[in-house]
């Protein structure tokens, strides 16, 4: 796996909007605050543009992301935000000068789709925050950028958790992988389908019905990707709901149910997706995992 060079002032940072449209003060905070800390930070051409629920065409937000994977003076990639549209320029990417000069793709949610297409090219990628969420509500860089940004610039990496769902104690290392399901789920079957052997999975998700996890998660299973995982991590599942018969089981019941035949570890409560704390994580380099009752350690190096 090719893990991009860390990021230091100076390096060249775009902003690009390959899915959800957003409104200008929502980058332009979290793009003066990288300038101030000395980086050289590009807006893409079309980030503000506005196409239906889109932020421009698809020609335009091809554009702005081709321009960005292409430059050999770009050390990361930051994607403005997520909602949806990424689906329908991807197969359009020309990935050849990004293998060439590969950089730090940064992105959660919809981004979910690069992440996977990247990894499948041999290249590490930043499951983490977007510029709307850098912030806290005083204005000072919160938990979500200061993870974003350790891992960013190659600082080891620890995190510690507890949760109150029923876990797999365990120890696991490989390659973290993931990201959102829905999305990890609809790209099985096409030649972004994730690869899940000997590896570490990450997943979460965002205004979901039980039901629909639930059959995402066998899913999952019926196509082979869950019975040779190292190990399983879920972050956040939020805002979830339940249709009028009632499911009858909560998130962390639904995946174990997918899972308890397995002797992998397997663990909840990472603050990681769609919640106020999305901390970062690198796909794609080796983690470890260390599940112990209802504590977990998940870190680059422990």
């Amino acid at each position: 796996m090719i893990i991009p060079v860390p990021i230091k002032p100076g390096d060249k940072i775009r902003i690009v909007a390959p899915a959800g449209k957003l409104k200008k003060e929502r980058v332009l905070p979290a793009v003066n605050w990288l300038r101030g800390k000395g980086y050289r930070v590009e807006i893409g051409k079309h980030v503000f543009s506005s196409h239906f629920q889109f932020s421009g065409t698809d020609d335009q937000r091809l554009y702005d992301l081709q321009e960005a994977l292409n430059d050999p003076d770009t050390s990361a990639i930051i994607c403005a935000r997520g909602g949806y549209g990424t689906v329908r320029i991807i197969e359009m990417l020309d990935f050849a000068e990004f293998k060439r000069h590969p950089k730090w793709l940064v992105g959660y949610s919809d981004i979910t789709a690069l992440h996977l297409a990247i990894h499948n090219l041999g290249i590490a990628s930043i499951h983490g925050t977007m510029p709307p969420f850098f912030f806290d509500k005083n204005g000072a860089g919160n938990e979500n950028l200061n993870s974003l940004m350790n891992l960013i610039a190659g600082k080891n990496t620890v995190y510690e958790f507890n949760s109150e769902a029923k876990q797999r104690s365990g120890k696991a290392s490989g390659e973290l992988i993931g990201g959102n399901l829905s999305i990890v789920t609809s790209l099985l079957s096409t030649k972004y389908e994730i690869e899940t052997e000997d590896k570490i999975l990450f997943i979460e998700d965002i205004d979901e019905y039980l039901y629909h996890i639930d059959r995402m998660m066998f899913q999952l299973k019926f196509a082979g990707k869950l019975e040779k995982l190292a190990g399983l991590v879920v972050g956040d599942f939020t805002d979830v709901k339940d249709n009028d018969d009632t499911f009858g089981q909560t998130v962390e019941e639904v995946i174990w149910d997918a899972v308890k035949e397995y002797d992998f570890p397997v663990c909840f409560g990472l603050k990681a997706g769609h919640g106020d704390i999305n901390l970062a994580l690198t796909f794609g380099t080796k983690w470890e995992l260390n599940v112990r009752n209802e504590m977990t350690i998940l870190g680059t190096k422990l």
